[in-house]
């Protein structure tokens, strides 16, 4: 063949080879393969330190196994990498392979449980910052001190990570992310997003990747036809206070006597 020929062939391989590479619509599939196995819940929920902070144990007593991170049989035709979230039964799903996927417990917010749809990764942040909406701040002013943000830490309402998502490139305020209150685990808490155990949400946080695909099926537990946002409540205008007209009090002004004159 001649070299022309040689050079024309090896560019057309290495285009067919470098389009296979390219991810459909921006969606990312990570190597879940790879990664590492998922510890036994001995292993799992022990206390560690992560950066600046230490991780409690959560004892396992106290959390149902249902709700423990575990390899399940998980029948999908989703690709590895991809979170399923159920929202009815409180788990999430992070598929591995052909049928496998990695379940972790999780609880719902009121907001989670009416949204439905799928979401991509944003992105992902370490012990990250909370900021309270200002609805939530005039329900409870004492949350006035973080209005600007409160910092990472074990109190937290975050938790250790935090994956954020958006739908169509619009950020609708949905969150996976750690959370304290590891008692919650399994239940529909009073806020929030999708909360998780830091020792899971760490876990999840090391094996997805920013882009990957969240699908969260409907409440009843159904794949989702499109996506689902709650309608978010404004916050109700103060009251104008009218204060009450001050009486004016007008002093008697003494009589004055119309004087005679001669005539």
């Amino acid at each position: 063949m001649r070299p022309i020929g040689m050079k024309l062939l090896a560019a057309s391989v290495l285009t067919l080879l470098l389009g296979a590479c390219v991810p459909e619509l921006g969606i990312q599939t990570a190597t879940v393969e790879t990664s590492p196995p998922v510890e036994s819940a001995e292993q799992a929920y022990v206390s560690r330190a992560d950066g600046a902070f230490t991780l409690p144990a959560i004892p396992l007593e106290q959390l149902p196994e249902e709700f423990r991170r575990q390899t399940v049989e998980y029948p999908t035709d989703q690709v590895p990498g991809t979170i399923i979230i159920n929202t009815a039964e409180r788990h999430l799903y992070l598929v591995t392979g052909t049928n496998k996927a990695i379940r972790y417990g999780i609880a719902v917010g009121r907001a989670g449980f009416d949204w439905s749809g799928e979401a991509i990764i944003a992105s992902r942040q370490h012990w990250p910052t909370w900021t309270p909406p200002p609805e939530m701040i005039a329900r409870s002013p004492k949350l006035e001190e973080f209005k600007n943000g409160q910092p990472g830490g074990p109190t937290n309402p975050l938790g250790a990570r935090a994956l954020y998502l958006t739908s169509n490139g619009i950020d609708y305020g949905y969150r996976i992310h750690g959370t304290p209150e590891w008692q919650s685990i399994g239940t529909n808490s009073s806020s929030g997003c999708i909360r998780m155990i830091n020792q899971d949400v760490i876990d999840l946080f090391g094996r997805a990747v920013d882009g990957a695909k969240v699908i969260v099926m409907t409440k009843d537990g159904q794949m989702p036809a499109g996506l689902s946002v709650p309608v978010q409540p404004k916050p109700k205008p103060k009251p104008v206070v009218v204060a009450e007209p001050v009486p004016v009090v007008v002093p008697d002004l003494p009589v004055v006597q119309p004087r005679n004159h001669a005539a």
